[in-house]
């Protein structure tokens, strides 16, 4: 029988992700604008995700990316709610916890130690069993399934049931995920390198959200077939960015961050260095206003001890869809990278929305992928993290200039097209058919 012409534009593919929509925070982006994107190239997509997600945050307005029609199949987790597993990791950093608190704390650090890779273990259960009922039915030709969390790959040796290809995708690097990030217990970090080498060994094709991502990959597992570990970065989508740029408060200097506050995008170095410039130039500072807008977890609170007095305010998260006032309301906006192992290699997808926003943007990251992303496509300003001193002389000297009337209110990087959602939709709908293609081959 001759091959269907339309095959290749007609592949079916399923995303497999448990932070997709309603579930709100910068995870989430990656694989909803890719649900966005996907059928305008010929894809046939759906969605296998979580029904009741434990997560920290909900955000309805990510809704909005969905095509209409989609197929979503959502499947139960037996996790506890997100409160009880915040409480357990809290209890778990207490320096002294009372006699009930160490029972609660013994209790969640067994379970911590038990739920590897991550506590989203548990919804593999019905995970496993929706995927399989699909692949069984041959209902998708390619399975792309994106971590964290990284228990999602415990899918890998399912996938290729009914001769479905299989795409891991990194957002992330699970080798910093499991040492780095909150609710990760030491079992995590013992297992976590044999099972992440057995199970990219089932992968067709792999992709990474950063070079360096990639070729650390490379390094561990030098079996892997360069050609089929491909980069493919985050980016901003036109739909987010504000089409005319508001006028700007001139009574106050509003300098924002959008995101989470964790140990990776740490504040201390830009907090010291604000507390400097009050100290040094008190009338002159008091023209700052610094808003942090998402969560900070517990851990990163001291931080901002005694911060409210020096003009900065936590905002609390903020929904997707009003973000794009806020940061194109704002004299400078901050990206946070803080020097901690694992970081050289990473890049927030935040700063992809900032190139294409227009406003100034203040960097604060260690030499690596960050910084060479924002000197190749001349995003801004950019100081190391732990530079109080420099920070501090930067702030003073935009203030002046703002006092003066001089400062520069807008901003444009360059060559920033190729990060466009749709065209990195494109590289993901090629990914995928490569997928297939070895499957098939």
């Amino acid at each position: 029988m001759d091959e269907d012409p339309d095959r290749e534009s007609a592949l079916r593919a399923l995303v497999v992700a448990y932070p997709f929509p309603p579930v709100g925070g910068a995870g989430v982006a990656r694989m909803a604008k890719l649900v966005k994107y996907l059928p305008e190239l010929g894809v046939q997509t759906a969605v296998l995700t979580v029904k009741n997600p434990s997560v920290p945050l909900l955000d309805h307005s990510r809704a909005a990316d969905l095509p209409a029609g989609v197929e979503v199949v959502r499947v139960r987790t037996f996790e506890p709610g997100y409160a009880m597993k915040a409480a357990a990791w809290k209890e778990q950093a207490s320096a002294t916890p009372g006699l009930w608190g160490r029972g609660r704390r013994a209790l969640s650090g067994a379970a911590r130690q038990l739920l590897v890779p991550d506590p989203q273990v548990l919804w593999q259960p019905a995970a496993q069993a929706a995927l399989a009922g699909r692949l069984l039915r041959r209902r998708d030709d390619v399975v792309l399934i994106s971590g964290p969390p990284f228990s999602q790959f415990l899918l890998a040796p399912l996938c290729h049931l009914g001769g479905a290809a299989l795409v891991l995708d990194y957002r992330d690097e699970w080798s910093t995920y499991r040492t780095t990030y909150e609710m990760m217990g030491k079992g995590a970090a013992v297992v976590g390198e044999r099972l992440e080498a057995f199970l990219v060994g089932r992968a067709d094709v792999i992709t990474t959200a950063t070079e360096a991502f990639r070729q650390n990959l490379l390094d561990r597992f030098p079996a892997l077939d360069p050609a089929r570990v491909i980069f493919i970065p985050n980016g901003y989508d036109s739909e987010d960015v504000c089409a005319e740029l508001p006028p700007l408060p001139s009574d106050r200097f509003v300098l924002t961050y959008a995101g989470t506050i964790f140990k990776l995008t740490s504040p201390a170095g830009l907090l010291g260095a604000i507390a400097r410039l009050h100290a040094a130039e008190p009338e002159l500072a008091r023209l700052l206003d610094v808003r942090f807008y998402g969560r900070v977890v517990d851990t990163e609170g001291a931080a901002f001890a005694g911060s409210e007095a020096l003009g900065v305010r936590r905002l609390g998260y903020l929904p997707h869809d009003e973000v794009k006032a806020v940061l194109a309301g704002s004299h400078l906006n901050l990206i946070l990278l803080a020097e901690v192992p694992g970081n050289e290699r990473v890049y927030p997808a935040k700063a992809f929305e900032l190139m294409a926003i227009g406003r100034p943007t203040l960097s604060l990251a260690p030499p690596g992928a960050l910084s060479d992303l924002v000197t190749r496509h001349r995003l801004g300003a950019l100081l190391r993290p732990s530079d109080e001193a420099g920070i501090a002389a930067f702030l003073a000297e935009a203030l002046r200039a703002f006092r003066d009337r001089r400062y520069q209110e807008s901003a444009a990087a360059v060559d920033v097209e190729r990060y466009h959602r749709r065209a990195l939709a494109g590289e993901f709908a090629a990914a995928l058919r490569l997928a297939a293609s070895a499957r098939r081959g």
